[in-house]
């Protein structure tokens, strides 16, 4: 909430999986978020877990899109995977969510960490999960690909469920 009240965007995508659950608390607290911001165009790619009914979105005012959204040279869908190489030869830039993508930092010895992160390949980038109950799915990242991890802050804040908050995480480049 803290990013749209700053930055004031007129829209917001989502690149599916936006609840993953039919009706529950969490989606009252949404309605109530929603409220705030009447003016914000919020439009929702369906992914694989938007399994609410239409008139639910509709009157949480989110506009849906099935399959892909092209707006100019950018193209945004759930699943990167269901993209076709034809379909790539258009030119157009690939913006996905559906892996959760996250890179593995080695250590020394054999320690190791892995973290959610941002993907920029050369036809497509794949956003992380921002919820606190998904995993991540390690990425081997190519030569020409960018990949900005997200680290927690050197102390976590806790929850009241003692969960670790990523709200003022650092982003890294790995390199």
């Amino acid at each position: 909430m803290s990013q749209i009240q700053y930055f004031q965007p007129e829209r917001l995508l989502v690149v599916g999986d936006l609840f993953h659950s039919r009706e529950n608390k969490e989606l009252d607290l949404f309605l109530r978020w929603r409220e705030d911001f009447p003016d914000l165009g919020i439009r929702l790619v369906l992914g694989n877990h938007d399994i609410l009914h239409e008139s639910w979105y509709a009157a949480a005012g989110i506009a849906l899109t099935e399959g892909e959204l092209r707006i100019g040279p950018f193209a945004f869908i759930h699943d990167i995977g269901e993209v076709s190489t034809a379909v790539t030869r258009e030119q157009l830039y690939y913006f996905s969510g559906h892996l959760h993508p996250g890179i593995r930092i080695n250590g020394m010895g054999r320690q190791s960490l892995q973290f959610p992160c941002f993907y920029f390949g050369t036809a497509y980038a794949i956003l992380p999960a921002f919820g606190r109950f998904t995993g991540t799915v390690s990425i081997d990242p190519g030569e020409e690909s960018n990949v900005f991890a997200i680290l927690p802050p050197a102390g976590p804040a806790r929850t009241a469920e003692g969960l670790k908050e990523y709200r003022t995480a650092s982003i890294l480049q790995i390199q």
